[in-house]
């Protein structure tokens, strides 16, 4: 019967092929994966929070795929892998390593400079990280955690609360959320500044 997924607005659809790619083959319901993934992203938030880290390390394609992979590794086999299919958002498959590394080259300079506040700094890369939409799936609760992952460990600030609530599922707190992204993508950062902190 295969995995049978209904997705929430803003959520990216996989293909059959990205499917197949599930490590549980009695997952079959929204619900079942939803649980399987959020025991996998616990881990890797133990695992990315737990440990010292440097902007040398952080601000990597490396890393970024390995934060990736740490979320999901348990469930898809392409935890990590940048996607191989166009999907409806981000951008063409083929530029994913060309914007990532432009978006670290930013992100280094961003630093090294203090170009940024803090918050605004982490939460650019990860409007960036996920505009570009690297992986096939998980990419919004990836770049979440990637900004977490920068606030905490460059400037020990604690980790944004963004909104308090499980922002993969159909509620208003998603709808905020979505809607900040959406007026970050037209150039106003502010919404999701003020949202990452409620």
């Amino acid at each position: 019967m295969g995995l049978r997924i209904k997705y929430h607005e803003g959520q990216t659809p996989l293909d059959e092929e990205e499917k197949e790619g599930l490590l549980i083959p009695s997952i079959a319901t929204r619900g079942e994966l939803d649980e399987f993934e959020q025991q996998n992203i616990e881990e890797a938030i133990q695992w990315a929070l737990m440990r010292t880290r440097k902007a040398e390390e952080i601000l990597t394609e490396e890393f970024i795929c390995k934060v990736h992979e740490k979320m999901y590794a348990n469930v898809w086999k392409w935890a990590g892998k940048f996607r191989k299919t166009n999907k409806n958002l981000g951008v063409d498959k083929w530029q994913i390593p060309i914007e990532l590394k432009k978006l670290l080259d930013d992100a280094r300079f961003w630093y090294e400079n203090n170009i940024y506040q803090p918050d605004e700094m982490a939460i650019r890369i990860k409007h960036r990280i996920v505009s570009i939409h690297c992986f096939p799936n998980g990419n919004g609760r990836h770049s979440r955690l990637m900004a977490d992952i920068i606030i905490d460990k460059l400037y020990k600030l604690p980790v944004f609360s963004w909104g308090a609530n499980n922002n993969s599922t159909e509620n208003e707190i998603r709808k905020m959320y979505l809607k900040a992204v959406r007026a970050a993508d037209r150039g106003d950062i502010h919404l999701l500044l003020a949202f990452a902190r409620s």
